[in-house]
């Protein structure tokens, strides 16, 4: 009589060993979930929407401190200088940002008067994030035409809102979180979780069933 027990485990062994990998690649960035998905096109052309972006800690060694594009040795990330930071505005209820750091700025600081010009939609006098009210970062995303501080996406960024920066991005493999985000928002957490789980189980049940006909199908 045969045993179901080696079918399971070949039907749960591929989500074990996504699991293995997400786990052992948070350990090497320091951040956790280690990716997020990309969910608009501001960053476009080095990253799109649906991509998948492997982000680690801020100060994690190798990659070393933060670093804007205006920095005289910048890195390349994702097609242009400084990092590609993802950053969260405490109390704005809105998601995550994932957004370049244009230029580091100091407490009191007219920093427009070292922005592009045709980054800004007014004066310091008629932005309401300046002059700097502490030191931080002012950012932007790559396709967008303004700041994000002279959009009104957020305020001066402090280096405690930054989660984590790019290291590099996979096309194409946000797609998944990207959906299950937009189910949750529509639907909520409960019921999209309960349907997650549902179709795990079934792709699990047809997965042994078609590995178990596979077996008999061999030793016949």
């Amino acid at each position: 009589m045969s045993s179901s027990r080696p079918d399971t485990a070949a039907a749960v062994a591929p989500a074990v060993a996504v699991l293995l990998v997400a786990v052992l690649l948070g350990a090497v960035v320091g951040t956790w979930p280690p990716f997020v998905a990309v969910e608009s096109g501001s960053m476009i052309p080095g990253v799109e929407r649906g991509d998948l972006v492997v982000v680690t800690a801020a100060d994690r060694t190798p990659w070393g401190d933060l670093s804007s594009a205006a920095d005289a040795d910048a890195p390349t990330r994702l097609g242009g200088p400084g990092d590609v930071v993802v950053y969260a505005v405490p109390g704005a209820g809105g998601r995550p940002v994932f957004h370049r750091l244009a230029f580091p700025v100091e407490a009191g600081e007219d920093w427009t008067e070292r922005a592009d010009p045709d980054l800004l939609s007014g004066d310091c006098g008629e932005l309401s994030t300046c002059p700097a009210p502490y030191d931080g970062y002012v950012t932007r995303g790559d396709a967008n035409g303004l700041y994000d501080q002279s959009a009104g996406i957020a305020p001066v960024v402090p280096e405690e809102w930054i989660a984590g920066k790019a290291l590099f991005a996979v096309p194409n493999l946000g797609w998944t979180r990207v959906a299950i985000d937009a189910a949750a928002a529509r639907y909520g957490g409960v019921a999209t979780g309960v349907v997650l789980v549902g179709l795990a189980g079934l792709a699990g049940g047809l997965g042994a069933l078609l590995l178990g006909r596979l077996g008999r199908g061999r030793r016949r």
